[in-house]
């Protein structure tokens, strides 16, 4: 069985009263160089193409339209870049969103699967469903990207997209970002329904290893499918090309829109009692153990809190969820060492006078 260290996101400090802004954004061409991911039946039209040109002309569009935003590509030509190499990009420029595009395909004798799809980290939610039975094709694809590297089998720690016992790590993982992904999923998908690429495949949760590995709220969108005749019509047209291009945009316009317009929506008239809420400002020190932040509204009794004690912190129109606070750093820490085996992202902070500060 594989074994893989999880990763955690940047340490940081700050206020909680401080305003949240969505400042950098980074749109992740798939492919690339001597990995041409999906290819045409002619051999004439390669995914690493048509995902830069779409890419390309989100990038401007975001740029005329909100200059003060940080556009940042993990590829603006026609190289290689690795899956890792792509969310280190992400992680370095502290984004507040990661978009990679991506384009589908099937067996050269299937023609008819098409439409295009959006895909974020989390748990499968049907039971009695196999986890990420309906798409680990796609995600075998795109993850045996590793492959194509030099030394992949060190350089990600046994990770084999071949072998399905790799997966159980992202099956486990409690994604910290999922519901802010899974916003801007329904969004791209509401924005490209009836678009260039006509039908919608849906949003979908599955492990795909760049998205894993990126500490932001992350998609990943599967613009249409190169072996479908129509849909490739449409990816090989530059009208086609701008109209996915502009769908996307809209989404981010939309999501940005909400994410920097401040307040929280209140709760619903017949919800549980909600969280206690946490003052600005503490009377001395605390330590807890933050495992989610969140737009969402949660009640004390919600699953996933799984019975723990827990605060909820606004900040900005983004709540922080910590459980087990304490003025004692050593009773969190005994705490912590059973609270991650359910969080896997989770970690300790320190809250002093109203500014949170990761813990080592």
């Amino acid at each position: 069985m594989a074994c893989l260290s999880l990763s955690s996101a940047p340490s940081w400090s700050q206020a909680a009263s401080s305003p949240i802004k969505l400042t950098t954004v980074v749109i992740d061409p798939g492919h690339g160089g001597k990995d041409a991911g999906c290819v045409s039946p002619s051999g004439k039209t390669m995914e690493k193409t048509v995902v830069l040109d779409i890419a390309t002309l989100l990038a401007r569009k975001i740029r005329a339209a909100y200059p003060d935003v940080k556009v940042v590509m993990t590829r603006s030509d026609d190289t290689f870049v690795e899956l890792q190499g792509r969310a280190d990009i992400a992680n370095k420029a502290k984004a507040n969103l990661f978009i990679s595009i991506h384009v589908n395909s099937v067996d050269k004798k299937r023609t008819g699967p098409n439409g295009y799809s959006v895909h974020i980290l989390g748990q499968y939610t049907s039971k009695n469903k196999d986890l990420y039975a309906g798409n680990m094709d796609v995600v075998r694809r795109e993850n045996s990207v590793i492959m194509l590297e030099d030394d992949y089998s060190t350089k990600y720690e046994g990770f084999d997209p071949s072998d399905p016992e790799s997966y159980i790590f992202m099956n486990l993982m409690q994604n910290a970002f999922l519901e802010q992904s899974l916003k801007f999923a329904r969004l791209v998908d509401e924005e490209m329904k009836g678009g260039a690429i006509k039908a919608s495949r849906g949003i979908s949760q599955d492990p795909f290893y760049v998205l894993w590995r990126t500490a932001m709220p992350a998609v990943l969108v599967e613009c249409g499918f190169m072996s479908n005749p129509t849909d490739r019509g449409a990816l090989i047209t530059a009208e086609g090309k701008e109209k996915i291009a502009s769908d996307l945009f809209d989404a981010f316009a939309r999501y940005k829109k909400d994410y920097d317009g401040g307040g929280t929506p209140a709760p619903q008239a017949d919800s549980p009692e909600p969280v206690e809420t946490a003052p600005q400002a503490e009377e001395g020190t605390l330590y807890g153990i933050q495992v989610l932040v969140s737009s969402k509204f949660m009640a004390e009794g919600d699953p996933f809190f799984k019975g723990h004690p827990v605060r909820r912190y606004e900040t900005g129109k983004l709540y922080k969820y910590v459980l087990f606070c304490s003025p004692d750093l050593e009773e969190t820490r005994k705490a912590f060492s059973t609270v991650a085996v359910s969080y896997p992202d989770s970690f300790i902070v320190k809250i002093e006078n109203g500014v949170f500060t990761r813990q080592k």
